[in-house]
């Protein structure tokens, strides 16, 4: 069988169990534009959503699937260019907050907004957010029971909200580890500025650990690229973010926090397609009660450096978070 990503195989996976789809070549072509306000190559959140995106072109015959990289600039302008041809616009970044007035002037153009939500409800516009904070308490629990030196770290991308959400639900994990052990845990954190550039991500890596973080998680796209080139020069621990990313670095990388970024843009588009627009004019909270935000340990074959007894107990701490016997830290 054909090796598939991690993030693949997710959509894949997820894909077989939507039995019976098919849509006519008599049909009009759909055209969806997934536009992300960086670059694609970064191995999690972008390249998900193109996926996901790759999965809709090749499931559906009518179906086109084009892709537009704002390099960091020009979103307004590049939305635009989008919705003049496109039937649904996918805006991938919180850099696109333009979306709910541009969104007016196209009202025959369906818009999601992913990892972001309007400040009131657009009828044409599906917001996506993500409980990556929910997810991160998990990688905070594994981090500090991974954790020989009692120092975890992790690398985000900027001091923004997005991150900071992600930061605080690791951080309480890792003290509900401490908590529930008898044990102390101190958790670091540096910001690279920066989601492009690994040099940057290793360079943060790198003083974290001189501060004796032994467990990093990345939460910096193509950057945290360089967390994990640290982690295999200085022999620690990293953790993945967005897709399951054991397969970059398995000797290193014990487990990633996912946000099946492709696979809600996959569904969303599956709806529609059906003739379900029930979602858009609302914002959908994907977390982990939904299963599109969690931890991945790689594939059958990969290294696994975290204990089955760990990972039982993460199964059991998500049933409290979704229960709501854990409530969660968040920014937002």
């Amino acid at each position: 069988m054909k090796r598939l990503t991690a993030c693949t195989l997710s959509l894949a996976l997820s894909m077989s169990l939507l039995s019976g789809i098919s849509v006519s070549a008599e049909e009009d072509t759909v055209n969806v534009y997934i536009v992300v306000s960086s670059t694609f190559g970064d191995r999690s959140f972008n390249d998900s959503a193109k996926e996901g995106g790759d999965l809709l072109a090749e499931e559906y015959e009518n179906i086109e699937v084009s892709t537009i990289e704002c390099n960091n600039e020009n979103f307004d302008a590049q939305m635009q260019n989008a919705a003049d041809v496109g039937d649904i616009v996918v805006c991938v970044g919180w850099e696109f907050y333009n979306v709910e007035t541009i969104a007016l002037d196209y009202p025959d153009v369906y818009w999601i907004w992913v990892d972001n939500e309007t400040s009131a409800p657009v009828e044409n516009i599906l917001n996506i957010t993500y409980a990556q904070n929910e997810g991160s308490f998990l990688a905070g629990y594994i981090a500090a029971s991974m954790s020989e030196s009692g120092v975890i770290g992790a690398v985000g991308g900027e001091d923004s909200d997005t991150i900071n959400d992600f930061v605080v639900g690791y951080e309480q994990g890792a003290q509900y580890y401490a908590d529930e052990n008898g044990s102390s845990i101190e958790v670091t954190v540096n910001y690279t500025n920066d989601y492009d550039d690994p040099a940057k991500g290793k360079e943060c890596a790198l003083a974290l650990n001189d501060e004796g973080a032994d467990v990093i998680f990345q939460i910096a796209s193509k950057a945290g690229d360089g967390v994990f080139e640290a982690a295999q020069e200085r022999e620690f621990w990293a953790i993945g973010v967005d897709c399951d990313q054991k397969y970059i670095a398995d000797d290193v990388i014990i487990c990633s926090m996912k946000k099946e970024v492709g696979n809600s843009i996959y569904e969303a588009v599956v709806d529609y397609m059906e003739g379900d627009l029930s979602l858009w004019g609302t914002t959908w909270a994907a977390d982990l009660a939904t299963g599109y935000v969690g931890i991945g340990y790689g594939e059958e074959d990969s290294t696994q450096q975290v204990s089955d007894e760990t990972k039982a107990k993460v199964e059991e701490l998500t049933e409290m978070i979704v229960s709501g016997e854990i409530v969660v830290d968040s920014v937002r």
